[in-house]
């Protein structure tokens, strides 16, 4: 009796540690858009920092994520971190890549200041340039923005590499001010990108 006891214990321990295991494993889900909670860039592990929608007026545009290497809470712990990064957004209505490409234009120009500006106007034309290469982005589209250490700033479509890489890791910084910076394209998104209270 005292053996079927511990055998009843036991088994309820381990589904118990099963179950809590499986729920470690369980993807984030924001917005009905499934997010993986860890994503990997050459030999580097990064994990789901945080994730929102990007809304425009009331309509839902995109969800986006940020991954890193190590969870950070702000702005400025973030453009710090070393190693890989990653911005995903899965699209939640179409967009001609005109609309996202002015977006992000004027993303970039209303978060940096003359000098950087002028310092990364090649780089900016060429992340331009990437967004005529998709004549059209669709629902459940998805795009990245990778920091790949030693490459540099990669693009990716549906796990498709766009455009050229862009070396300038001052770059890939300016890409995540978008999002993360003082005029954020979304307040909300970039605190829960950030996984901030504020």
């Amino acid at each position: 009796m005292k053996l079927a006891a511990k055998l009843f214990r036991g088994l309820i321990a381990l589904g118990l540690s099963f179950g809590l295991a499986q729920a470690a494993m369980a993807d984030t889900v924001v917005a009905g858009v499934k997010l993986d909670d860890t994503v990997q860039i050459g030999n580097q592990t990064l994990k789901l920092n945080g994730a929102g929608v990007r809304y425009k007026v009331v309509f839902k545009v995109y969800v986006a994520a940020l991954y890193l290497p190590e969870l950070r809470s702000t702005t400025p712990e973030v453009l710090a971190l070393q190693g890989a990064k990653r911005v995903t957004l899965v699209m939640m209505r179409d967009l001609s890549n005109d609309d996202l490409g002015q977006r992000f234009l004027d993303g970039l120009r209303n978060n940096l200041d003359a000098n950087e500006r002028t310092r990364l106007i090649g780089a900016m034309v060429t992340f331009g340039k990437i967004f005529s290469i998709v004549p059209k982005l669709k629902k459940g589209d998805i795009l990245t923005f990778d920091w790949v250490p030693g490459t540099g700033v990669v693009c990716q479509l549906n796990g498709e590499k766009i455009g050229d890489h862009i070396a300038d890791p001052n770059f890939y910084n300016a890409v995540l001010k978008i999002w993360l910076g003082n005029q954020p394209a979304d307040e909300t998104l970039k605190h829960k990108m950030l996984n901030s209270k504020e």
